[in-house]
């Protein structure tokens, strides 16, 4: 009998990890040493460095996706509100998420920031902390605030766990994420360089499995994860290389990913769960940890529609490099219904694109899209349309 490829079994423990949204790994990983706690976090940006320097487990929270039916959660948004802020409140309503001692909510938008007064109502025992960032961008000013926000966090960690955190453990932890971050900016490079190889179907959940999984193993699942891959010789298709913008909160269904790839298009570029590569390089891992998570933020973050922006004259140079570094023949942008940051900035990206005659198409979908159909003949056009375009 023939072994599977190495490839296989890592990427069925991705989706097993995907799939549960019980949070088994995260059970496993508090029942295997007494006292362990885990602290869940919104997506786009949190500093998980705290989080590790507590000695505690970050569990990002992305919603039910397509695996979860919404009733009671339907009670307490309205219509016109994005899903995922719904198929949340139902997960923590059904139990799913009682193995959290914590939960943080970034600031994303006004829907996120209402979530976490729900629950700080709904959920009296548990810690609940609304994280804000600058909008300034001044080590003076927005410097200042936001290395007073991160010290409210970790003093709130510290009596959490019963002990302040160190300087010392938090450069440890900063040293942690540097090693993480590297490893996910590799998975990225080589997807660009040969995404037949490693199909965003899987990059996806490789990056999942990091939601519930300690940073180190993660680090090194993507690691294996890459060689695995490149051991495993795939056909190289005539297909579109695009960038997929819009989807950095309320994740995209699997198969939306795999309808947009079977559709003639590789994904080469992406905003998703954005808080593992937040930060476009490494963070000094000596001196003031907070300072320098301050300067990272401020000065070598990514741009995103869930970030302010100060200089409109900017709108979309950080969307052009992603285009040109990952060698992207068009964009598509893929928007949760509702998602008020990715609908309001699209138009100005698109105008950006237009003036530097970038091809983009655009859609809206929700984390529980049922119907591809219209989605994978939309993407499939696209495609056809770039290839047309690049050849006259």
């Amino acid at each position: 009998m023939t072994a599977s490829p190495p490839v296989i079994p890592i990427v069925e423990r991705c989706q097993a990890l995907f799939e549960d949204l019980d949070l088994n790994a995260v059970k496993q990983w508090k029942a295997a040493a007494p006292g362990r706690k885990a602290i869940g976090y919104m997506p786009i940006y949190v500093p998980r460095e705290l989080v590790h320097a507590a000695g505690m487990l970050s569990v990002g929270i992305l919603g039910g996706g397509d695996q979860i039916e919404v009733i009671q959660g339907d009670a307490y948004y309205q219509s016109y509100i994005c899903r995922i802020p719904r198929s949340t409140i139902e997960l923590a309503l059904t139990g799913r998420l009682d193995c959290l001692d914590g939960m943080l909510f970034p600031s994303i938008c006004d829907v996120i920031r209402n979530l976490s007064g729900m629950w700080q109502i709904l959920f009296k025992d548990k810690y609940v902390r609304y994280f804000d960032v600058p909008q300034n961008y001044e080590d003076a000013i927005g410097g200042t605030f936001y290395i007073n926000e991160l010290a409210a966090l970790r003093d709130d960690l510290g009596k959490l766990r019963g002990a302040p955190i160190t300087d010392d453990e938090l450069n440890a932890s900063i040293r942690v994420y540097n090693e993480n971050r590297r490893a996910v900016q590799e998975l990225y490079a080589y997807r660009a360089r040969k995404p037949w190889q490693a199909p965003t179907s899987e990059v996806y959940l490789v990056l999942r499995a990091g939601m519930v999984l300690p940073p180190e193993e993660h680090t090194q699942l993507v690691r294996d994860y890459i060689d695995a891959a490149d051991a495993l010789p795939r056909p190289k298709r005539d297909n579109a290389r695009v960038v997929l913008n819009g989807s950095f909160c309320e994740q995209p269904p699997l198969g939306l990913i795999k309808s947009i790839e079977m559709a003639g298009c590789y994904i080469v570029d992406d905003d998703f769960m954005l808080v593992t590569r937040w930060l476009l390089d490494d963070v000094p891992e000596s001196g003031n940890p907070l300072e320098a998570l301050s300067k990272a933020f401020l000065h070598r973050s990514a741009t995103t529609a869930a970030k302010y922006d100060t200089k409109r004259a900017d709108k979309g140079v950080f969307l052009l490099k992603q285009i040109k570094t990952s060698g992207a023949e068009g964009v598509i942008f893929a928007a949760p219904s509702f998602c008020d940051p990715a609908l309001l900035e699209r138009p100005m990206l698109q105008d950006v694109l237009s003036r530097h005659t970038v091809p983009h198409t655009a859609f809206k979908y929700a984390e529980n899209t049922g119907q591809m159909a219209p989605i994978r003949e939309q993407a499939g056009t696209f495609a056809d349309s770039i290839k047309l375009w690049s050849a006259a």
